[in-house]
């Protein structure tokens, strides 16, 4: 078995501050209401290639600054259960990834933060892909890394466009309604199960599921 997190949403609750700064950012620029949804899941050189391509390299690169800044100073409290459960999974063989769309910088804050460096088998981070979800590119990529077949990997994610990206790998996918409503999730088709956090969840679910 191989299990593969998402980082925003699904171990550190970050989503409801990404939300207020990139709404922020939308409103500065007239992109339009609740723009942080629009952007959920992109990477940030995909983030101003799409929406502020029209910027100069200075009016981009203070973007970038801004939001560096932001997040050095954000609380970033864990989803409830995902410790345990992590080192749980690591404790029966069970190979685990981390795929997410923030760079190198951001996580070795946030790794260095929580002491996560024996948490993970492997890390794709934004720096290692050039598709961002809901390509699959980045779980695809972690399994190979681990030399793990897709119909062995879980995927845990809580934004439409990663559990998209799970689906579209292949995997079993898990969705946390951490940031979307569970009636919105089940709308989509692509989750597999839903769940509010880590509490309830454990080893022997993950095999039920496989």
């Amino acid at each position: 078995m191989t299990a593969l997190f998402d980082l925003d949403g699904v171990i550190i609750d970050s989503e409801p501050q990404y939300d207020r700064f990139w709404n922020s950012q939308g409103k500065l620029h007239n992109l339009g209401q609740n723009f942080a949804s629009k952007i959920k899941g992109q990477t940030m050189s995909q983030i101003l290639n799409r929406y502020f391509y029209d910027f100069t390299a200075d009016e981009q690169n203070k973007i970038v600054e801004e939001c560096t800044k932001f997040e050095s100073t954000m609380e970033c409290p864990l989803i409830a259960g995902s410790e345990i459960f992590i080192k749980q999974l690591k404790r029966q063989g069970v190979k685990t990834g981390l795929v997410t769309s923030s760079d190198d910088i951001k996580l070795e804050r946030i790794i260095k933060k929580f002491n996560m460096h024996s948490w993970f088998n492997v890390i794709v981070s934004a720096n290692r892909v050039t598709r961002s979800k809901p390509d699959p590119q980045g779980y695809l990529l972690a399994a190979e890394n681990l030399k793990s077949d897709v119909n062995d990997c879980i995927v845990f994610e809580d934004s439409f466009a990663g559990i998209e990206a799970g689906r579209n790998a292949k995997m079993t996918v898990v969705a946390l309604a951490t940031t979307n409503s569970r009636q919105a999730i089940q709308a989509t088709g692509n989750a597999d199960l839903i769940i509010d956090n880590f509490m309830k969840f454990d080893y022997e679910d993950c095999l039920k599921l496989l």
